[in-house]
């Protein structure tokens, strides 16, 4: 619930014009005692991530006052953002696997097959 009302902030858009690209809320961890909530995000695209935290760590208030708006709970925890990189990562791996099946094409080697799935007796 919270992830979502955070995610509606992004896309009605920040006034800061630190804050752009493609802001996307990948995860959110809130402590034990609901005091604080980690906010992990993607920006894309990579140039402007630095500058976009910067923003958006700036902002944590507003955010935090607006997706408050959205969320039905007496208590809201503290907003503290963070850079998401496994999206990056993940789209280096993908990468990397076209441009090896891409290699192997050019050589005329057959594709690679996905191993089959163990049955679980």
């Amino acid at each position: 619930m919270l992830r979502e009302a955070v995610q509606a902030v992004f896309n009605r858009g920040l006034q800061d014009p630190r804050v752009s690209g493609l802001i996307t809320v990948t995860e959110v961890r809130v402590s034990e005692d609901l005091a604080d909530a980690t906010i992990m995000v993607s920006v894309l695209p990579a140039e402007k991530q630095e500058l976009a935290m910067h923003g958006i760590r700036a902002a944590a208030a507003h955010i935090r006052r607006e997706a408050g708006d959205s969320v039905r709970s007496r208590k809201l925890p503290r907003f503290h953002f963070d850079c998401d990189s496994r999206p990056k990562k993940q789209a280096g791996v993908m990468q990397a696997i076209l441009k090896a099946q891409e290699d192997r094409e050019a050589r005329g080697l057959p594709p690679l097959e996905e191993p089959e799935a163990k049955s679980q007796p």
